[in-house]
Formats: structure tokens, C-alpha cells, sequence
């Protein structure tokens, strides 16, 4: 049974887990170097999480954290998703054992559900063109509106 629960301050080590799972490379590549989590442009998407604005769901299947939705609003020009200072970044990952199990995409629109709940006109995330999870995207209204060092740039609008 899947549920979802807020992301919290508390979950703060899990979070720099899922952050570092949402950074992927096209197979045969492995998970980065964890350090990576510490560049400045990489960071900035989970440190001292729980700041006002901040909106993230965790995942719980059967009980399980099995991982998270969350958006952060960012100063001007900073992340790699950036549209406007009002749009807020989107980062998503599963654990292994629950991905292509049906619930990123839950995850996905009760996230956005609460962005627009929150007053939000929109929501931007960056995805490597040969991830296959930008058709799942794709699905929960993003659409393709520019390129990013070599990622695209999709946007989802409020319905």
C-alpha cells in the first residue's frame, strides 16, 4: 500500500540519499561520487531542508520510505532548472527495489498537487535526454521547453 507523509527536517539524511539517487547517468554509469553532493550546484537542492517554502512528500510503501518528491525555491539564476525565482525545482528519486513500480508517478502529481496548492503557477525540473523517466514526466504535464548543459528543461503548469 503506498501513502505519503511530509518531508521533514528529520529526514534530512535520507534526503541527501534520494538527492544523490535523482542524479543520473545513462547506463553503464553508476551512482556518482558521493562528494558530488557537496558542489555548490548540487546542494543547494537539499541542504538545511525544511526552510519555509519548501514542499516534499516521502513515498511509503508498506510502511517503507521508498523515497521522496520535493521542490525548493532558489535565488535568481542558481540551479540548473531555474525559470524564475518563483518557480520552484524539482527533484525526485525511488529506491531501487520501488522504481518502475507505478509510484513516481503518484508521487509526482500529490507533489504537484501540493505546489499548487501551495499558490505555485508552475514547477521546473532538468532530466539527462536519455533518461527514460522524462516520458513518466511527460505524463504528469511536463513539457520540454529548452536545453540546460545538455539537459532538457521541462516545465508543468498549474491545470
Amino acid at each position: 500500500m503506498l501513502d505519503f507523509r511530509p518531508l521533514i527536517g528529520a529526514d534530512q539524511d535520507r534526503l541527501w540519499r534520494w538527492l544523490h539517487l535523482a542524479l543520473w547517468d545513462p547506463p553503464p554509469a553508476s551512482l556518482r561520487p558521493i562528494d558530488v553532493l557537496q558542489s555548490d550546484g548540487v546542494r543547494v537542492y537539499a541542504e538545511h531542508w525544511g526552510r519555509e517554502g519548501d514542499i516534499g512528500l516521502v513515498a511509503v510503501v508498506d510502511g517503507i520510505d521508498a523515497g521522496a518528491c520535493w521542490m525548493r525555491l532558489l535565488p535568481e539564476g542558481v540551479g540548473g532548472a531555474y525559470v524564475d525565482t518563483e518557480t520552484p525545482q524539482l527533484g525526485i528519486a525511488l529506491e531501487p527495489p520501488f522504481q518502475h513500480r507505478g509510484f513516481g508517478g503518484q508521487m509526482m502529481r500529490a507533489a504537484l498537487a501540493e505546489a499548487w496548492s501551495a499558490g505555485h503557477a508552475q514547477v521546473s525540473l532538468t532530466v539527462h535526454p536519455e533518461n527514460p523517466a522524462q516520458r513518466l514526466y511527460a505524463r504528469c504535464g511536463f513539457r520540454k521547453i529548452g536545453t540546460v548543459n545538455g539537459y532538457h528543461l521541462m516545465l508543468a503548469k498549474r491545470p
